[in-house]
């Protein structure tokens, strides 16, 4: 029998029976629809995540105080044996070949006031290089100039939010703010950078690193981070800043963490958790494909007559067994598309009512989720399939 009669003979079968035909697919749509809005969602969060951490750059190296691959200081009141980082450590990191900018950092919280108003803010205290090591702008004014790192001036760049607050739309350069116990004259603006990860990262202030210590009563930076030129692989430059380091120090008891490869650690657990409710999705496919069993094997039983005719009339078996496979493969194919505008169709409907969920359905996962519709299909209709090309046709044309 030509292959275009098949497909006729299996088309025709699945419109006498519409109403079941219809429910059977239905399974099958609602199962990829729940696959594609899950996998939409669990993707529109892995970009958004990792877009939040790439707005720093990805070529930076953060070296830590401390052996603990977590990074970070010893926890306040702990005894720690680990050296403390230091202002000379962030200036012998800069002269290393393929370092374009180093900056010290030390962060913490202080009240911010001037003028009678007062407001508590995260301030953090840095080198002249953060803008160029975070991806930074000043709007308006300068950022912290090139000076003596340990007789740096009282100076302070305000994050927008913070100048508003304190400022309203009144000039704040030139002014006087006052950072918990000391005094800082304001020379900028910073662009805003919004929220990152729930902080506001426009509620700051800047101020060099020396000042940030003696403002925070410490005797060494919190880290130091270090941005590796355009095209040249971290991992080399951390093995050279790990010499530095070892010889300055006399012992690793420091931990360096490369953003590249904290980007990798996060976007491997954020693919996970994406296949994880794509697989919860899968649960209704499954369903569909039970449903599409029942369908063919009730088919089968029907069209046993049928079934029998044909074969006394010479078609083969082979034959048989691919009508029914059709017809399985259809029903599956046209409840994948079905599921497809349904799932896209959801998706960007909650992304419309709540804009802040990211989604992202990418062409990828659309041709995934059609293959494994018509696989399921293909899978649930081989039993039933065999059965119908396996019928005795002397039986078959009795049972009539």
């Amino acid at each position: 029998m030509p292959l275009t009669d098949v497909f006729k003979l299996a088309f025709r079968a699945v419109i006498a029976q519409r109403l079941r035909s219809f429910l059977t697919l239905l399974g099958i749509a609602i199962g990829i629809a729940a696959v594609i809005l899950l996998t939409s969602i669990g993707e529109g969060i892995h970009r958004y995540v990792l877009g939040e951490f790439t707005q720093f750059g990805t070529n930076v190296i953060s070296v830590h105080p401390g052996k603990v691959k977590t990074g970070g200081a010893a926890l306040t009141g702990l005894p720690s044996s680990a050296k403390p980082l230091s202002l000379e450590d962030a200036e012998a990191l800069m002269r290393l070949p393929n370092v374009v900018a180093v900056t010290p950092s030390v962060f913490g919280n202080a009240e911010a006031s001037t003028a009678g108003r007062l407001r508590r803010v995260t301030v953090y205290g840095v080198g002249p290089d953060m803008l160029k090591v975070f991806k930074g702008r000043v709007r308006s004014g300068r950022f912290l100039p090139v000076e003596d790192a340990n007789s740096a001036r009282a100076l302070g760049v305000l994050g927008p939010k913070l100048k508003y607050e304190l400022f309203g739309a009144d000039n704040a350069l030139g002014a006087r703010i006052r950072l918990g116990g000391l005094q800082f004259r304001v020379i900028g603006v910073m662009e805003s950078k919004g929220q990152f990860l729930g902080m506001d990262l426009d509620d700051t202030a800047f101020i060099p690193a020396a000042r940030a210590i003696e403002l925070f009563n410490r005797e060494s930076l919190s880290e130091i981070d270090v941005a590796v030129a355009e095209g040249v692989s971290s991992v080399s430059v951390m093995t050279e800043i790990k010499k530095v380091m070892l010889a300055r120090h006399g012992r690793e008891d420091f931990t360096l963490i490369s953003q590249e490869e904290m980007l990798t650690s996060l976007s491997s657990i954020l693919d996970v958790l994406t296949m994880a409710v794509g697989a919860l999705g899968g649960i209704s496919l499954f369903v569909g494909g039970v449903g599409i069993v029942t369908m063919m094997t009730i088919s089968v039983t029907e069209r046993t007559a049928e079934i029998g005719l044909l074969v006394a009339l010479g078609a083969r078996r082979r034959t048989i067994l691919g009508l029914f496979l059709s017809e399985a493969v259809a029903l599956a194919a046209v409840g994948g598309v079905i599921g497809l505008l349904l799932g896209v169709g959801i998706a960007q409907m909650i992304h419309l009512a709540v804009p802040v969920l990211p989604v992202h359905t990418p062409l990828l996962f659309v041709l995934l989720a059609e293959a494994l519709a018509i696989s399921i299909g293909l899978a649930a209709g081989v039993l039933p399939a065999r059965r119908a090309a396996q019928l005795n046709p002397v039986d078959a044309l009795r049972s009539e």
